[in-house]
């Protein structure tokens, strides 16, 4: 978790100076006047709105996997059910499959996360221009920076260990029926 916590903070320290064009006149500080201020404010919903849009996409790649994860393995059970006249070998097709989709999916759920840390960093840079920074500073001290696991256990990094379970369940079923 420390690297973690290394790593975003210099994430943030390269993004946050990129962010901001170069001062306007009279304004060497990037300090925002009053109209400046009410962009700034605008433009952070919107990203704060985007960013939750990458987290329900997440979600749906979720139900999408495990919907057809189910289907491919009701079917091979279907399929295994009368084992008198089906080959072992036969469930190997859709063990494959299965393996495959459990290795797309962990690598979807990777990329959301690394584009929600992006986004996250960019939500923070922009609240350095807001009066309050409820994302970036306090909602992460009140989750104790993530020094403490009983706090908080990011659920980007537990959810990737769905497809991974699901895939060790698969390569042991089928371990299991060609011994069986």
């Amino acid at each position: 978790m420390a690297t973690y916590l290394r790593t975003t903070t210099a994430r943030f320290e390269e993004v946050a100076p990129t962010l901001w064009g170069p001062p306007s006149d009279g304004d060497e500080h990037g300090s925002p006047t009053g109209g400046q201020q009410s962009v700034i404010l605008e433009q952070y919903k919107i990203y704060v709105e985007m960013a939750d849009r990458v987290s329900a996409r997440r979600g749906l790649t979720n139900t999408f996997f495990l919907s057809l994860n189910t289907l491919i393995a009701t079917v091979a059970g279907i399929v295994w059910s009368d084992r008198a006249n089906v080959d072992v070998w036969y469930l190997s097709v859709p063990v494959a499959a299965l393996l495959l989709q459990c290795a797309a999916w962990f690598w979807l759920l990777r990329s959301h996360r690394q584009l929600n840390s992006a986004k996250y960093i960019v939500i923070g840079a922009l609240e350095e221009r807001l009066p309050a920074s409820p994302y970036w500073r306090a909602e992460w001290k009140a989750l104790g920076e993530g020094r403490d696991l009983s706090r908080y256990w990011p659920l980007t990094h537990l959810e990737q260990w769905i497809p991974v379970s699901f895939a060790l369940v698969y390569v042991t079923g089928f371990i299991l029926a060609i011994l069986a």
